[in-house]
């Protein structure tokens, strides 16, 4: 063999390594920009949960007085979410708080019939479900999308590029085990 035969298949193979690794690294690009786009989707429902808060805690305020705690610690949760600049994890906490703050207000309107029988609080109701719903579908919308992605960063032969070019394994959008128990009824009313 030639020496320029061999530089040619030398050539070739380098090329084809290069071809492989460019598209492992576009493939990763991909799945990480599907899971941050995923991830803003929650954003855009947890924006519009925050702007129903300050709105259900007017309407049940004035019912609540025993409450009040459980709506000023709503009410603080939204206002820290708001205000700052919070990472991808510090903001899945912060929900999951408010999450188990609002079941408890959800919890506690059951023994005021009035309240409950109000439209603009029912209106209110509905509305926060809706947004729930929403945001139980954008949930998994971005964990199916940062499972592929984790899973891209993970599996051979593109974990050695995701190494390489520093990309790094995304965390799901879990509740905490604390919220995986029931409510227990008997604390709100102390």
């Amino acid at each position: 063999m030639s020496t320029t035969n061999i530089i040619i298949i030398l050539a070739v193979c380098l090329l084809f390594f290069a071809i492989i690794v460019i598209g492992i690294y576009n493939k990763l690009v991909r799945r990480r920009n599907e899971s941050s786009n995923a991830f803003a989707s929650i954003d855009a429902m947890l924006k519009k949960r925050y702007d129903l808060i300050p709105n259900m805690v007017a309407a049940v305020q004035k019912y609540m007085e025993h409450e009040r705690s459980t709506l000023n610690e709503v009410t603080d949760l939204r206002t820290r979410v708001v205000s700052g600049n919070l990472n991808d994890n510090e903001k899945v906490m912060l929900d999951n708080k408010i999450s188990k703050a609002m079941g408890n207000i959800m919890l506690a309107v059951e023994n005021y019939p009035e309240l409950k029988a109000s439209a603009n609080f029912e209106h209110l109701q509905r509305s926060l479900n809706e947004v729930e719903e929403q945001l139980s579908a954008s949930r998994r919308a971005y964990n199916a999308a940062v499972t592929q992605y984790n899973n891209s960063v993970q599996m051979f032969p593109s974990n050695i590029v995701a190494a390489i070019f520093g990309f790094e394994k995304k965390q799901l959008f879990e509740i905490l085990e604390i919220e995986r128990q029931n409510v227990s009824v008997k604390n709100l009313f102390n």
